[in-house]
């Protein structure tokens, strides 16, 4: 029935495709949009039309197809309205596609109808051309014309992949057919029906139910097809299919039953014509194509995911590893990611391995590692570096697989790459690669590539480190970001465990090394070359590593979160570090045991080890602990090291007893201090206790609260005591100085304790068997009255012998007004003033103990007095030096040679407390008594016995002049009577001329001064001489007219002699001045000076100049006073030679070049002194009139605070010389002068100086005595 058209379709008509026979009666709905324009139903009539051509239909077919593709809802509305229409319009389709023989026309018609056939609303359709395929293929003679009815199928299952199991259940017929075309010899037709068989088989429901026909029918007709096939579309399907049949385990089985029956034939060639899947595989493996090649490595893989020890070793007799490795090397990213995956699955069977494929294949994998890491699929990497791992960890010891170093350094070189990946996951199978490439296996190919395996693991823990600088991702809020967190924590564990996994296996690779002769050094290296690529250099490394990298990271991660097996790999590197470096274990427990890891191997065991589970966590948390603890013990910083035997008690104690401590600390803290009956297993847990808790305050792990291990100490230290048990040294030790660390801090010990410790320390041999040297304990045994008497001598001794101060340089600085004392000085010293009796103990110290201590308390006794002044200690420590001193006298009659040779120290003490007494102070009866012993030791030395003279002449020297007049002369009294001290002077002077420039020379000096000080006191006192000295007087004078290059102290020495001399006229009864017998006496004509000539007086006075020009302070002082005492002498001789020598113009040129360029240069004691000579003598010439107003009006400008006492007293004996002499011509400046003096005369002239007494170079010298 014809319709009226509107308006708008006759325009469009000209450029419409239709049937203008029939089109007419066409309703305009069926005119579908688009240019051209295309009816529908014009298309339905004109396609069965037998008068169109085939290119006719061809386009309208093409257009439709375009419709269709552009307008799919609008057309399958169309043609879905009516069923009828619908299957008209699909069997006419079909019609077309079977009557036709040109593939384009029949492409077009499969293409319609898949795209009709995949359309919602008709499904029912599918059938319907299901039963139509059927039927023409049950009316076809042959299978000929069967190839575009199986394409369509194929295509429609794979478009429609449910109608597979109904293509199953109900046209199972069909199936009959698809296997006719199977074995119909076109191979076209062949490659579709495998087509259309893999997508049925790709439908597990579909596959079930088509077992039985593989399994009957397919099975061999498949087999023979995939083996002949030759074209590439039909090997590719034939291929497809067998992938899609590799799925199950039946087909599996099926498949692979002939390959096992090659495998256990003699060869893999076909066994009575039929041939093996391995080998139709490895065919298309060794074709050139690179499609083939990755089909069938995917389908042995397949066949290998079922049961790769049922069917590996098929593939690995048919040599199929081989080829594998060869396909490494393409540059086909898929075909190398496949072969990896395949050869994963190989590796799991030992055949792959035993066979040698591995070592012929391994030079191919590392280089295409090489070549994978430089593209970007990171899929590609992780699989290489699994395959590369996987081959690494089964590889068997006995076949070594890197045959030379170089590929084994490649390997490495390789592997350093890959772990600097930015990607996570690649990095991760780096780092187990690199696990199992630290084997000694691998690495024992000479020389070993040590520099290269620390590169590797440097790369390794530098990728960890960069992994945990990455911060966590806490912005968001809620569960999430907790769930986000907690999976990057684990993250960060897994690949932390990893790297230490890496890492301990490098350890563990030294430590199997170390028995290995080839792994020592690199034997290449030529002699000359510096060593570094050994195995030395390598351990080191590992232990810097682990101190710098391994151990930061792991205290990270523990702030987050904690891992047992994480902690487990720790650990086991620690305790191998141990081994590896042997010659710093003891260093490195120091460090670990400072860095609170007892503290956290404990933790680690109560919070995992309680129970029976994480035993090999609780194994080697006790192991590390063993040795660590061992370690520390063996080369303790603050006590001796112990012996073997103690070591072997203590290893096992810690052996027995670390496994079972697996509690907290309060809990330890509980069984510690258990008063109860303890068993001996149970003692030997709190032995171990005890030991962990002690080295941890040794080395500030202060993790345990002191109160309550005070305490469980106490009650411990009891508890031994109640069931009389008498702990091993170590365990005294240990207690002792946890008590004393803690009494330190104001805690009460009980008395009862305090009488345990005296015994268990009674029934030890010796005490540097507990002793640990800490002020604490020093403190604990001083201060106990209990302990003091019966251990303080031995304490104190093992105090100073484990002193390593600087006593040298302290001693050296002992005279400064501040000297920086060691913390250990300042301990000592608050002891020693609480109880200055321990002082008694210090002196027999210095007597008895070995010289290097006695020197140290020597040291320190001397800076105790210097700083404590306030102190009166002088007579205890006399009294006692006295008992020590008569003790000695009586034992060595004769001689001191069997003395000990710590005397002079004590000697040394002496003199300091000598020093410190007041000089108006009166010499006791003790005092005396110690002089009398004294000069009794001295006499019974010879002059070769400095060490003791030199302190003994000091003794003496200052108890002359540090006294007052009474005491002196009683002093020199006593002295004066020791015959054997006056001839040793004698001794000791005479050698003066021989051995001036002798290591002597301070002793010389303290024989000049005392003699020179003996023979005042005899002079002034009228003292009775017992014994006379003999001087060489010209051997003096020598000395002094014509100095060499002699000691300045040496030569003021002499000069304060010679004005003693001088000053009594040469008349002393104790010294005889004579002559020797090299140089003539005096002339009959200098009888009037005799002993003295008047060459000799000239020459001492161009001597004294001389010196004076020296400018030595000391040496000026003594020159001066002795050209007064020659003056006075002359003067009172022969005064017209007193003023030649006064008047000399020489003395000008003296005076002037004393003179320094400062301000005042005239305001110098030495400089006055010498002034006032000349003024006296009235030598103008010298010092002119003028010239003294000058110092006279620089006097009265001169600010007198600022002046010493010396320079005063010189400015004020000036004045007076100056004032007798009527030189005062300004008498204003005359009157302040003189006023200025008077105002200090009562405060600057009626005390000594401060500083008399000094010791200079070991001398003891009165400053007084050598300048007044």
């Amino acid at each position: 029935m014809a319709a009226a058209r509107p308006p708008a379709f006759q325009r469009d008509e000209d450029t419409a495709l239709l049937l203008e026979k029939a089109h007419h009666r066409h309703d305009p709905r069926w005119l579908l949009p688009g240019a051209p324009r295309l009816c529908l139903a014009c298309t339905l009539e004109l396609l069965p039309e037998q008068g169109v051509s085939l290119v006719r239909k061809k386009h309208v077919l093409s257009c439709f197809r375009d419709v269709l593709m552009r307008h799919t809802s609008l057309v399958t509305q169309l043609v879905a309205q009516e069923q009828k229409i619908c299957i008209y319009f699909i069997s006419m389709l079909f019609g077309l596609l079977c009557s036709v023989e040109d593939e384009s026309i029949i492409d077009l018609c499969i293409e319609v109808i898949i795209q009709l056939m995949t359309q919602p609303k008709l499904e029912q359709t599918t059938h319907y051309l299901l039963d139509k395929c059927q039927n023409e293929l049950c009316n076809m003679p042959s299978m000929q014309g069967s190839l575009a009815i199986m394409t369509l199928l194929g295509k429609l299952v794979d478009a429609i992949p449910a109608l597979a199991d109904d293509f199953v259940i109900e046209h199972s017929s069909l199936m009959e057919h698809l296997l006719k075309g199977l074995v119909y010899p076109n191979e076209a037709l062949q490659s579709s029906i495998c087509y259309l068989y893999g997508k049925l088989y790709s439908s597990p429901v579909a596959a079930k139910m088509l077992s039985g026909h593989f399994r009957e029918k397919l099975c061999p007709v498949f087999f023979s097809t995939l083996e002949s096939a030759q074209a590439k579309e039909l090997q590719i399907n034939c291929l497809g299919l067998l992938r899609q049949l590799l799925k199950y385990d039946l087909f599996v089985s099926l498949l692979m039953s002939k390959s096992v029956l090659a495998e256990s034939a003699t060869t893999v060639k076909e066994s009575q014509g039929e041939t093996s899947l391995p080998l139709v595989l490895k065919k298309f493996l060794l074709s050139r194509d690179e499609i083939l090649q990755v089909a069938s490595t995917h389908c042995i893989t397949a066949v290998l995911v079922h049961s790769p020890v049922k069917y590996a070793p098929a593939f690995i007799h048919a040599d199929i590893p081989e080829f594998l490795f060869e396909h490494l090397s393409s540059s086909s990213e898929v075909l190398v990611w496949s072969t990896y995956n395949c050869l994963i699955l190989l590796a799991e069977e030992p055949l792959f391995f035993s066979k040698c494929h591995t070592v012929y294949g391994i030079e191919a994998v590392v280089r295409s590692l090489q070549g994978s890491l430089k593209m970007t699929n990171t899929e590609l990497h992780k699989q290489g570096l699994l395959l590369f791992a996987e081959i690494l960890t089964r590889q068997p010891e006995e076949i070594k697989l890197f045959t030379s170093s170089a590929m084994c350094g490649d390997a490495g070189r390789a592997l350093q790459e890959a772990v600097g990946s930015p990607v996570l996951e690649v990095a991760i199978e780096a780092v187990k690669a690199i696990s199992a490439f630290l084997r000694k296996d691998h690495q024992s190919s000479p020389p070993v590539q040590y520099r290269i395996l620390q590169a590797l693991l440097e790369a390794m823990l530098s990728r960890c480190v960069e992994f945990f600088q990455t911060p966590l991702n806490r912005r968001s809020l809620g569960h999430a970001c907790s769930r986000n967190s907690e999976k990057a924590i684990i993250r960060r564990g897994t690949f932390l465990q990893s790297t230490l996994e890496g890492f301990r296996r490098a350890c563990r690779l030294a430590v199997e090394f170390q028995d290995e002769p080839f792994a020592q050094e690199n034997p290449f290296t030529a002699p000359s070359a510096e060593k570094e690529d050994t195995l030395e250099t390598f351990s080191e490394f590992l232990l810097r590593a682990c101190d710098s990298l391994c151990i930061p990271l792991v205290m990270t991660y523990l702030e987050q979160a904690t891992h047992p097996a994480l902690m487990e790999t720790f650990f086991w590197i620690l305790y191998n570090l141990f081994v590896i470096v042997p010659h710093m274990k003891e260093k490195f427990s120091k460090k670990l045991a400072s860095s609170s890891f007892i503290q956290l191997t404990l933790e680690l065991k109560a919070k995992f080890c309680s129970t029976s589970s994480h035993s090999n966590l609780n194994q080697i948390c006790s192991n590390f602990l063993y040795y660590m603890c061992l370690n520390l013990l063996s080369a303790p910083e603050k006590t001796r090291p112990p012996s073997q035997e103690e070591l072997s008690t203590v290893s096992e104690l810690l052996q027995y007893g670390l496994p079972q401590i697996s509690s907290k600390t309060l809990e330890s803290l509980a069984f510690l201090s258990d008063r109860q009956y303890v068993e001996e297993s149970a003692r030997q847990r709190q032995y171990c206790i005890l030991i962990l808790f002690y080295l941890a305050y040794i080395y500030n792990d202060r993790f345990v609260p002191e109160a309550q291990l005070f305490e469980a100490v106490q009650s411990f230290l009891l508890s031994l005591q109640d069931q009389g048990e008498l702990p091993p040294p170590v365990i005294c030790r240990a207690s002792l100085y946890l008590l004393a660390i803690f009494q330190d801090k104001d805690r009460v010990l009980h008395e009862t304790v305090v009488s345990a410790i005296r015994k268990f320390l009674e029934s030890i041999s010796d005490l540097h068997l507990v002793y640990t040297h800490h002020p604490s304990l020093l403190r604990f045994f001083l201060v106990c009255p209990e302990l003091m008497s019966r251990f303080g001598h031995r304490v104190l001794e093992l105090w100073f012998s484990f002193e390593e101060s600087s006593y040298e340089e302290l001693d050296e600085v002992v005279s400064a007004e501040e000297p920086t004392l060691p913390a250990s000085f300042t301990d000592l010293f608050q002891i020693l003033r609480s109880s200055p009796s321990i002082l008694l103990i210090l002196l027999d110290l210095i007597y008895s103990s070995p010289v290097d201590i006695a020197h140290k308390v020597l040291i320190v006794l001397k800076t105790f007095l210097k700083k404590n002044e306030d102190i009166h200690v002088g007579s205890l420590i006399r009294g006692h030096f006295l008992l020590i001193l008569q003790h000695l006298l009586v034992e060595d009659v004769v001689l001191p040679s069997g003395v000990s040779e710590n005397l002079p120290l004590l000697l040394n003490l002496l003199s300091l407390v000598q020093l410190r007494n007041d000089s108006k102070q009166e010499l006791d009866s003790m005092a005396m008594k110690l002089l009398h012993q004294v000069s009794k030791l001295c006499g019974k030395c010879s002059p070769s016995d400095v060490d003791i003279l030199q302190p003994s002449f000091n003794f003496l020297y200052w108890s002359l002049h540090q006294t007052r007049p009474s005491s002196q002369k009683r002093a020199a009294a006593v002295l004066l009577s020791c015959t054997d001290l006056i001839e040793l002077l004698e001794k000791m002077l005479a050698l003066t001329w021989t051995e001036m420039d002798s290591t002597r020379n301070a002793l010389l000096c303290s024989a000049w001064l005392l003699t020179a000080s003996f023979s005042t006191q005899q002079h002034n006192g009228s003292l009775k001489v017992h014994q006379t000295l003999s001087i060489e007087l010209d051997q003096v004078l020598k000395a002094l007219s014509f100095p060499t290059k002699k000691v300045a102290l040496l030569l003021a020495a002499i000069l304060n002699f010679l004005r003693t001399a001088l000053q009594q006229n040469f008349s002393s009864v104790l010294v005889a001045l004579v002559h020797s017998g090299t140089y003539p006496p005096p002339g009959s004509e200098d009888s009037v000076l005799a002993p003295l000539g008047t060459s000799q007086v000239l020459s001492l006075v161009g001597g004294l100049q001389n010196l004076l020009v020296q400018k030595d302070p000391l040496l000026s002082y003594a020159c001066v006073g002795c050209l007064e005492a020659l003056l006075d002498y002359l003067n009172a001789r022969s005064p017209e030679l007193a003023l030649h020598v006064a008047s000399q113009p020489w003395n000008r040129f003296l005076l002037f070049t004393l003179l320094d360029a400062g301000e005042n240069p005239f305001l110098r004691p030495e400089i006055l002194r010498l002034i006032t000579l000349f003024v006296r003598y009235q030598s103008s010439n010298v010092f002119s009139h003028k010239e003294v107003s000058q110092v006279l009006q620089a006097a009265v400008l001169a600010d007198f605070s600022t002046l010493s006492n010396t320079t005063l007293q010189a400015l004020r004996n000036f004045f007076l010389q100056v004032q007798s002499m009527g030189l005062l011509t300004d008498h204003k400046t005359a009157q302040t002068l003189q006023a200025s003096l008077e105002g200090f005369s009562s405060s600057a002239f009626s005390a000594q100086p401060l500083q008399d007494m000094l010791c200079l170079g070991g001398v003891a010298v009165s400053l007084s005595h050598i300048r007044d």
